[in-house]
């Protein structure tokens, strides 16, 4: 079986009053202590590129940027891979869904204790965790919510089922005639091909990864079925919403 290459694909936000970062990535730590805070198991399954010059802090430094300039960080949710660079921004609020800050900090399953490794908070981030009361519908997603402190045109999305509280960040980029959603949509798919509306697919090896780290089924699989409608009704009506995944090379690729 042929092993897929993936990315951790952040996206940073130039608002008002300073950056937004969404997800961080594998951080400056995580390279110089990689067994103590990404786990050994998780090194030789995936087997990183632990290379600074990759990680988040080391991209906003080279636009230019100080590390306090990034105000805030949106987390799709908090797996090692996401969340290894938030000690490099240790002056951000942490924007995070309610329910996968809770399976973070106490895990009740054995999936939830083998991907949060506590190291990577050890540093005592300043959190800010977020219910969907109240929310709203947005482009066929339910309880959809801008965040407080936030522009308005930062939304959590819920995504669930790769894991306890997972969700996608949408943005609105641009101006005029070139303003468009941005939807991050985390870990809901790894490959391209499974968000089309007509024909998905998805390679074996990365159809059985996803099954073997899902929380739930039925959900991830569901939030699937919203992307491709959403792609779908996308390509007809709505040209401005480019949605991404965290992992796919293909989507990274295009985007930059």
């Amino acid at each position: 079986m042929r092993a897929a290459t993936l990315v951790c694909h952040c996206l940073l936000v130039e608002a008002p009053d300073g950056l937004v970062l969404v997800d961080t990535g594998i951080g400056l730590l995580d390279i110089a202590r990689p067994a103590a805070r990404l786990g050994r198991q998780f090194l030789r399954r995936v087997r990183p590129v632990l290379d600074p010059d990759e990680t988040a802090l080391r991209q906003v430094i080279g636009l230019g940027y100080a590390p306090y300039d990034v105000r805030h960080i949106v987390l799709t949710h908090l797996d090692r891979d996401h969340v290894g660079g938030l000690a490099d921004f240790p002056t951000a609020q942490v924007h995070v869904y309610g329910p996968a800050l809770q399976a973070a900090r106490h895990p009740a399953t054995r999936r939830d204790r083998d991907r949060h490794r506590g190291e990577q908070w050890s540093h005592g981030p300043r959190w800010h965790p977020h219910e969907y009361a109240g929310g709203e519908r947005w482009l066929g997603f339910e309880a959809v919510r801008a965040l407080p402190g936030l522009p308005e045109d930062v939304l959590l999305v819920p995504l669930a089922g790769h894991s306890t509280g997972h969700v996608g960040v949408a943005v609105l980029a641009g101006d005029g005639a070139a303003e468009r959603w941005l939807l991050h949509a985390g870990d809901a798919y790894f490959f391209h091909g499974e968000t089309e509306p007509d024909h998905p697919y998805c390679p074996a090896g990365l159809r059985l990864f996803q099954r073997k780290a899902q929380a739930c089924a039925g959900p991830r699989l569901d939030s699937q079925a919203q992307l491709r409608d959403l792609r779908g009704v996308t390509q007809v009506a709505q040209p401005q919403v480019t949605v991404f995944s965290a992992h796919d090379a293909a989507e990274f690729r295009q985007l930059h």
